[in-house]
């Protein structure tokens, strides 16, 4: 295992972090697998395996599997694992309506957890909504007053939204950690790469969520894209690639990746073993970058979620048809897009709601002609 120093704070930490968002699950009578029924004996199993073999970072949330993430990883942080690594958890900030409900949710988590105190407190997933409200309770204040207490040890944030804010954020507190989305297709999504070098200028250490992009970077891979990874002299999976990608840049601490097996998890570890900054040569980089053009080319509407075009007053979910019809070409996921979109239309969020009112065009900034995509996106994903 690869190990990378964490800021300016007296340890270091594994490059593969474990993320436990998707841990293994129980089959049920039917065949299906509830994401809250978490299969403990192989989530504890999968977790102290990790440990063993040089996993330090474990971060988990208090909505992962339904709340059932912090129950699990504490009861695999028993007999002794608890002292090898670094663990992460996140306040719901979304939940807390109070400064009293800041407390009131850490205080769970410990108990949950059953520890005494956590490394990385993460406000979670932050925006512009969560961050006005919370900023509004002094929540700054009640991070100051759980470290004082020895609740947590280091105040920390996860991030979903755009740049200005993230800059915005950054330079409100003294963090110590951050956390955002990276992969070889969002580097300029989010807080991307102009974040990540921001929060490493003020010495920051930023650790990376959704290196495979939700697994879409892993499976389902298209000929074309395929072929370009296996021109390369050293032959990888898409996996490997994308784990280096994130991995050669010395900003990145630590990159999570969610495991659902014990499979997973050693392709991982042998993958985490070989990554080391700055490692890849111009012609892997100039390689990445031609993978990232061809899975650009297969956008099919360059929609960027801004949200301009919505409420739409027949109630369709704009920005949502157009990410999963940009998702259906991109990852050669029809399939799997026809029954997400199965799930829109009995929520009347479909695109075939649209009554050409044409609100949403004028709204638009980046002049995209909705009314033809959204009957483009509706042929494609009904099946039709």
């Amino acid at each position: 295992m690869q190990y990378r120093q964490f800021g300016d704070l007296d340890f270091q930490v594994s490059s593969f972090g474990l993320g436990c968002m998707r841990l293994p699950l129980e089959e049920q009578p039917d065949g299906s697998r509830n994401p809250a029924r978490i299969h403990e004996e192989e989530a504890i199993e999968l977790i102290r395996y990790a440990i063993d073999h040089g996993v330090t970072y474990v971060d988990t949330a208090y909505p992962y599997h339904g709340g059932n993430s912090e129950l699990v990883v504490g009861k695999a942080l028993k007999d002794g694992y608890r002292e090898k690594v670094k663990l992460a958890t996140k306040l719901p900030v979304w939940l807390c309506k109070t400064y009293e409900d800041f407390g009131k949710h850490l205080d769970e988590q410990l108990a949950k957890l059953q520890v005494d105190y956590i490394d990385f407190y993460l406000l979670h997933a932050l925006n512009k909504t969560s961050w006005a409200n919370i900023m509004s309770l002094g929540v700054l204040d009640f991070l100051d007053e759980a470290v004082a207490q020895g609740k947590i040890r280091y105040p920390s944030f996860s991030f979903h939204d755009e740049l200005p804010l993230f800059k915005e954020i950054v330079d409100a507190y003294d963090w110590k950690m951050c956390q955002i989305q990276l992969n070889i297709l969002d580097v300029n999504y989010q807080a991307g790469m102009e974040g990540l070098q921001y929060a490493a200028d003020r010495n920051i250490p930023v650790v990376i969520m959704e290196p495979l992009k939700g697994g879409s970077l892993a499976r389902n891979i298209p000929d074309d894209i395929l072929a370009v990874w296996n021109e390369a002299e050293a032959k990888r999976s898409p996996v490997d690639w994308a784990f280096r990608w994130v991995g050669n840049f010395p900003q990145v601490t630590t990159i999570l990746s969610g495991v659902n097996d014990l499979e997973q998890l050693k392709d991982n570890l042998q993958i985490f073993d070989t990554i080391t900054p700055d490692s890849m040569s111009g012609t892997e980089l100039d390689m990445v970058h031609r993978v990232k053009e061809m899975y650009d080319s297969k956008i099919k509407v360059g929609c960027t979620k801004c949200g301009y075009c919505v409420p739409c007053p027949a109630g369709v979910a704009i920005p949502d048809v157009f990410a999963l019809y940009n998702k259906s070409s991109m990852f050669n996921a029809l399939e799997d897009c026809n029954k997400l979109y199965v799930n829109m239309v009995r929520k009347s969020e479909d695109a075939s709601l649209c009554v050409e009112c044409g609100n949403c065009e004028e709204a638009c900034p980046q002049s995209i002609p909705i009314i033809e995509k959204l009957a483009e996106a509706n042929l494609v994903l009904a099946g039709r």
